[in-house]
C-alpha cells in the first residue's frame, strides 16, 4: 500500500483538494495521509481545522507554522518543542515586525517541522495544490526525502501577486502536473517538465461544482443566518502581493463601491495570510458593523460557497473563484486589479481598476440585462469534471514504477532577438 501525503494550509485549496483525497482514502492499495497547517489552525483565520474535522477525514498530523501564532506552539504536532518566542532570538521586536519578516520564518518553521514529519510518516508521494508561499518549503523539503510531488494547478499566471513566482518554482519541484486546462499545460512543458508526466484533465473546482449537493437557497439563509433578498453578491478580497502596501487603499474603495448599492446583500469572505490580509479583514470587520445589508465570514466551507454562487447576482473581488468557478454558474464576476492577470477568462468576467468609481461602473455593469446575457452564454475553459479519479489513477501509475530522475525538456523554439521577449 502506498502512502500519499496531502497537505492543505487555506480553506479555499482543502475544498479544491477534497474530492481528491476521498478518492486516495476510499482506495485500497492506497493509504492518506492528511496533514493540516497554516491558516487551518489560526484563530485569526476562522480555526477552518473544524470544518475538515467535520467532513470525516481522518487527519495523520496538524502542524502550527504561521509565526503570529508561536505563542501556541507545541499543540499542533510540534513534538520537537520547536518555535519558543525566545528561542535563538529570531522573532523580531514588536516595534520592527511585519508581516513580510512574519511570512519568512513560518517558512523557516515549516522547513524544519515538515522535515521531522517526513521522517515520521515516510511517505511515497506528496501532492499539493497551487501556488503558495508555505508549499515553497513544504515541498522543498520533501524533495530531500526523494518524496516525489504531485502538484496540482500549475502552469497558470497572476502577476499581481508573488503566487505566480512561487507557483512556477514548485512546478519545477515536482514530478507529476495536473494543470486546469490545455493552455497551461503547454506552460508547463515549455518550462522544462517531460509532457508525458503533464496531464490535462480540467481544474478540480469545477469537479467540485458538478458533483455537488447544493443548498436550497432557504437552507442556505438558514446556515448563514443572514436573508438573502431578491439581489445579493459575493465578495473576496486577497492582498495583491506584488504591489506592496497598495492593499488598503484598495480595499477601502471597493468596500466604499459596496457602499452605492444600497439594495443588494454582500456575503463577504475574508482575506487569506498574505502580507495585508490581517488589515484588510479588519476594515471588512468594521465597514460590515456598520452595514445590516453585509455579513462576513472567514469562511464558508465548499458546500456553502458553492451554493452561494449559485443562487448570487455575482463575484465582486480578486479572488481565482471568481474567475476559475463561477463561470460555471453564468453568472458575471467583477474582478478587480492585478492579482489574477494572466489567467484565462470566460467572456462573464469584468476587469476593471481598483478604484471607486470603475468598481461602481463594473458593477452596473454586471447588473445590466445585457452583460449578464452574455455571462448566461459564457463558455467556462477549465474543464467539465471528472477530474479526481484521473489524478488519482495517475499517481497509482506512476507509483508502479516511480522514478525521481528529472530531466530538463527541451521545447524546439526560435531564438529570438537579443534584449526582445
Amino acid at each position: 500500500m502506498n502512502k500519499i501525503c496531502v497537505v492543505t494550509a487555506t480553506r479555499a485549496e482543502f475544498g479544491l483538494l477534497f474530492r481528491v483525497m476521498k478518492r486516495i482514502e476510499e482506495d485500497p492499495g492506497l493509504a492518506l495521509c492528511l496533514v493540516v497547517t497554516g491558516t487551518h489552525l489560526s484563530a485569526a483565520y476562522g480555526n477552518t481545522i473544524e470544518e475538515i474535522e467535520e467532513s470525516g477525514l481522518s487527519i495523520a498530523e496538524k502542524i502550527e507554522i504561521l509565526e503570529e501564532d508561536r505563542t501556541r506552539a507545541g499543540k499542533y504536532g510540534d513534538s520537537e518543542g520547536i518555535g519558543s518566542t525566545s528561542e535563538g532570538g529570531d522573532r523580531c521586536s514588536e516595534g520592527s515586525d511585519s508581516e513580510s519578516v512574519k511570512i519568512c520564518q513560518s517558512m523557516a518553521r515549516a522547513y524544519r517541522l515538515f522535515g521531522a514529519m517526513y521522517a515520521r510518516q515516510k511517505p511515497d508521494m506528496l501532492v499539493v495544490l497551487g501556488d503558495r508561499y508555505e508549499l515553497l518549503p513544504i515541498c522543498s523539503s520533501a524533495l530531500q526525502f526523494q518524496i516525489p510531488i504531485a502538484h496540482i494547478s500549475g502552469g497558470e499566471v497572476t502577476t499581481g501577486a508573488l503566487d505566480d513566482i512561487y507557483r512556477h518554482c514548485i512546478t519545477k519541484m515536482s514530478h507529476l502536473h495536473f494543470p486546469g486546462c490545455a493552455a497551461y499545460r503547454r506552460r508547463i512543458i515549455q518550462l522544462g517538465e517531460n509532457p508525458q508526466r503533464v496531464f490535462d484533465y480540467g481544474d478540480v473546482g469545477i469537479e467540485n461544482i458538478m458533483s455537488m449537493d447544493f443548498l436550497t437557497k432557504e437552507a442556505l439563509e438558514k446556515a448563514l443566518a443572514f436573508p438573502l433578498g431578491d439581489s445579493y453578491a459575493c465578495v473576496t478580497f486577497h492582498p495583491p502581493t506584488m504591489e506592496g502596501a497598495n492593499a488598503i487603499p484598495q480595499i477601502q474603495d471597493l468596500l466604499e463601491a459596496l457602499e452605492a448599492f444600497e439594495d443588494m446583500k454582500f456575503i463577504i469572505t475574508k482575506a487569506n495570510a498574505d502580507a495585508g490580509g490581517r488589515e484588510i479583514n479588519a476594515m471588512i470587520d468594521a465597514y460590515t458593523a456598520r452595514h445590516e445589508n453585509w455579513k462576513c465570514f472567514y469562511s464558508l466551507g465548499i458546500q456553502r460557497y458553492l451554493s452561494a454562487l449559485k443562487y448570487c447576482d455575482m463575484v465582486i473581488g480578486n479572488s481565482s473563484s471568481g474567475i476559475v468557478e463561477a463561470p460555471c454558474f453564468h453568472i458575471p464576476t467583477v474582478n478587480i486589479g492585478s492579482r489574477q492577470n494572466g489567467r484565462l477568462q470566460a467572456e462573464s468576467i469584468i476587469n476593471c481598476a481598483p478604484k471607486k468609481t470603475a468598481i461602481i461602473s463594473a458593477i452596473q455593469q454586471a447588473k445590466s440585462q445585457e452583460f449578464r446575457q452574455t455571462a448566461a452564454c459564457a463558455t467556462n475553459p477549465y474543464g467539465n469534471g471528472d477530474t479526481s479519479r484521473r489524478i488519482v489513477e495517475e499517481i497509482k501509475n506512476y507509483l508502479k514504477a516511480p522514478d525521481f530522475q528529472k530531466a530538463f525538456y527541451d521545447v524546439a523554439w526560435q531564438e529570438p532577438p537579443c534584449g526582445t521577449v
